[in-house]
């Protein structure tokens, strides 16, 4: 019998996403159960979404750590206490080293407001529309040590209007963030997702 997966969502603000796996696993789209919720600021509000959830929560702060090995090193030491074998970034807003990537190698996620490799990094929305594209979206992809360079698990496109504002713009790929990611993990938690020469092959599909 598969071992239900155990997830570990590291969050840095709102947690829309957050929300939306968590509604996920209750409506039993995701076959797994979130260990634990850590962020690195002690005001977001995806803590209060994880509370309210009944999902155990910690807040580690960063600047009490000279090194960002050390910091990363108790990430780790806290999702290994908790069963962790799959990571969620979900709106974490620190970039993860090579050390932490290499721990959880192919066991990270991520989600990214562009249709990669298009508009990697920050500020994704604006650079389609400063671009001038007709289409863009949202892509979900394991972590690897570049700039959401990793592996690509699910896109979505989501058409780009003459009128739209880089909120306007970013709110519609929020919507659609929020049917992959869940989607993306389900996929994960079933065993369907092969990783080969940096692309993955979804069983089934």
């Amino acid at each position: 019998m598969k071992t239900k997966s155990i997830l570990g969502v590291l969050v840095s603000g709102r947690g829309s996403n957050l929300q939306s796996i968590i509604d996920s696993i209750d409506s039993g789209q995701i076959a797994a159960e979130i260990g634990i919720v850590l962020s690195d600021n002690k005001g977001a509000l995806a803590l209060e979404r994880a509370d309210k959830a009944g999902i155990p929560t910690m807040f580690i702060d960063p600047g009490e750590f000279y090194d960002k090995k050390l910091y990363e090193q108790k990430l780790i030491d806290v999702l290994e206490e908790s069963a962790v074998n799959l990571v969620i970034l979900a709106g974490f807003m620190r970039l993860l080293s090579s050390h932490f990537i290499r721990y959880y190698q192919n066991q990270i996620m991520n989600i990214h407001p562009s249709l990669l490799p298009s508009f990697p990094g920050l500020d994704a929305q604006q650079q389609a529309l400063k671009a001038g594209v007709k289409v863009s979206g949202c892509t979900v992809h394991f972590v690897n040590e570049g700039i959401d360079t990793g592996p690509i698990i699910l896109q979505e496109a989501v058409p780009v209007k003459d009128n739209d504002t880089v909120d306007s713009l970013a709110s519609r790929i929020l919507e659609r963030e929020h049917v992959i990611y869940p989607r993306a993990i389900s996929l994960y938690c079933e065993g369907k997702l092969i990783i080969k020469d940096n692309r993955v092959r979804i069983i089934g599909k």
